[in-house]
């Protein structure tokens, strides 16, 4: 992919050049992603991880080519040209398949691959770092790379099956800890150190050879590591840029790579661009869109009981907790503590569970009645001073209608607008 080549090109010419990754799947911060690129005339990047989307439809219910409708479909909404749209594909691997043996596992995601390469996924996350049943703990790096590189030419071989030739571009490594958020408290996190991120490379760059697969190495564009960020249910570990100096020193050595950094959610607007001119150029930014919608809603069910008798009102939070109470599947395992304790976690951590819930058909019922009893007549804006303060500042100088579905989007915008400042609003443009 021409224009995230160009970008790294850019970027070492002017280390304050970065570009950022949506990864989300809700149709309002798409949304609020493809407006705000439209906006600023700029390259939109997309991504899918392998939990959220895979061969069998991952808890969204969406394949790779289901997954590419989708935000074709919401870019058709917006007049956004679907060239102007990168979708990539996070953490690829037998990440789902941990459970399994090495060999189911690995069959999976060769399949896995397969899918997101056919459906037009054009930068790829090749990602092997975590045990199968029956695998040591943790992986060696040789192995990690060996069944990477398996995965890349499986990638290049549909590639060109399908396209006629491969323009992918490649992301290896991987972030400690796990996608999504520590689960446990944080303390301290640890830097990845130059060497393991030399060693890293030195292994994928060996495990390609054995693929045959050396003219590959020039379209691997990012390496994950660990720059010292990270959040947790109530709290965030900033980049401290003297912490990762060697490890972001190292990378100037190459003229084709950059860092990608995974789990910058939350981080402030100087640390981010902080990040970026560190090499950590590829910010990737998840949980914090769907907090922000989070905080949009229940923001907006507060001024529909401020307006609404209690027996006409959505009660949106109150469904929102008793679905999660009935489902605990996707927090049971990420929050500990009291009654009292795993109430506020569900509701607002910073790890934001409350993600998975939102396709819901009750909760989505809720949202649907709440937008519904504040559409109809105007919002008082005292209202909207007191429970969105940014949004009102707007809507009082004519530049946001103060309408719900405007006052979510642009309070997703909010945080999107950050990442745009840290990257210096030079993401490839159009």
């Amino acid at each position: 992919m021409k224009h995230l080549i160009e970008f790294v090109a850019h970027h070492k010419q002017d280390k304050h050049r970065g570009i950022f990754a949506v990864c989300s799947a809700h149709p309002l911060v798409l949304e609020a992603a493809i407006r705000h690129a439209k906006e600023a005339r700029s390259i939109l990047l997309i991504e899918a991880t392998s939990n959220q989307v895979d061969q069998y439809g991952g808890y969204t219910g969406m394949t790779p080519t289901d997954f590419r409708r989708f935000v074709e479909q919401l870019a058709d909404k917006q007049h956004f040209p679907h060239e102007h749209l990168i979708l990539g594909g996070d953490h690829l691997g037998p990440n789902r398949w941990q459970n399994q043996p090495a060999a189911e596992a690995m069959a999976k995601a060769d399949e896995l691959i397969r899918s997101y390469v056919s459906a037009g996924f054009k930068k790829i996350h090749l990602d092997c770092s975590m045990s199968c049943a029956g695998d040591p703990v943790p992986l060696t790096d040789a192995i990690v790379a060996e069944r990477a590189a398996r995965l890349a030419l499986i990638a290049e071989q549909t590639c060109i099956a399908q396209f006629g030739e491969s323009d992918l571009v490649y992301v290896i490594g991987t972030e400690v800890p796990v996608p999504g958020g520590a689960h446990e408290t944080l303390e301290a996190l640890a830097v990845t150190t130059p060497q393991a991120a030399k060693a890293t490379l030195e292994a994928h760059h060996h495990a390609l050879e054995q693929q045959g697969l050396n003219d590959l190495w020039p379209r691997i564009i990012g390496l994950v590591v660990q720059p010292g960020v990270e959040f947790d249910h109530t709290q965030v570990i900033d980049f401290e840029p003297q912490k990762a100096l060697a490890l972001s020193q190292m990378i100037e050595t190459s003229g084709t790579m950059v860092f990608e950094a995974h789990s910058t959610d939350y981080q402030t607007p100087l640390a981010l661009q902080q990040l970026v001119q560190h090499h950590f150029a590829i910010l990737k930014v998840g949980p914090w869109l769907t907090f922000a919608l989070r905080e949009a809603l229940f923001s907006l069910a507060a001024i529909e009981r401020e307006l609404h008798p209690a027996h006409q009102c959505s009660g949106l939070r109150d469904v929102l907790e008793s679905v999660m109470q009935d489902h605990p599947e996707y927090w049971q395992q990420h929050y500990q503590g009291n009654g009292e304790a795993l109430r506020l976690a569900r509701g607002y951590s910073y790890s934001d569970r409350v993600r998975y819930y939102w396709p819901d058909r009750d909760i989505d019922a809720a949202y649907a009645r709440l937008v519904n009893n504040l559409i109809n007549e105007p919002i008082p804006l005292p209202l909207i001073s007191q429970y969105l303060p940014l949004q009102y500042a707007k809507v009082r100088e004519g530049q946001l209608a103060a309408t719900p579905h405007e006052l979510i989007i642009d309070h997703i915008q909010d945080v999107l607008r950050q990442y745009h400042a840290a990257c210096l609003g030079k993401s490839p443009s159009i």
